[in-house]
């Protein structure tokens, strides 16, 4: 009976083991590099192509290096010709990133990002800003 209680024990112990330490699947996709652009600078907008990725994308977000950076607004333009305007409006210092953006519409193929900064006032004056996109 104490060999059978025992045994029954262990076996409880190795199936919760076993589900405690097994990946959920929810695991996010990993970042992928889409495209930068070194800005100069004051105020100004630029345009991020996107070229022949050929991927599609959920979500994207913002990396900036180089400098710090004033964002006011992006605008994320789809193959379809379908235009998400994003409001930003954040300072970021050197070496930050913007939250993660959802795109409209689930899964979609990007053509350009519009961006529209400022740089005026930094002592660096120069910053470059990255998109990194996520499925």
């Amino acid at each position: 009976m104490r060999f059978t209680a025992t045994l029954f024990s262990l076996m409880i112990i190795a199936v919760l083991s076993f589900t405690a330490f097994k990946p959920t699947g929810n695991n996010p996709a990993p970042w992928k590099f889409i495209g930068d652009k070194n800005v100069g600078w004051g105020v100004d907008h630029d345009v991020i192509h996107t070229g022949n990725v050929n991927d599609d994308f959920r979500q994207i977000k913002l990396k900036v290096t180089d400098g710090p950076l004033k964002m006011y607004d992006i605008k994320i333009y789809f193959d379809n010709g379908d235009v998400q305007d994003v409001s930003i409006r954040s300072a970021f210092r050197m070496g930050s990133e913007s939250r993660i953006i959802d795109l409209a519409g689930g899964l979609r193929h990007l053509s350009k990002i519009e961006f529209w900064y400022e740089t005026k006032g930094f002592a660096k004056g120069k910053a470059r800003v990255a998109v990194w996109g996520r499925k």
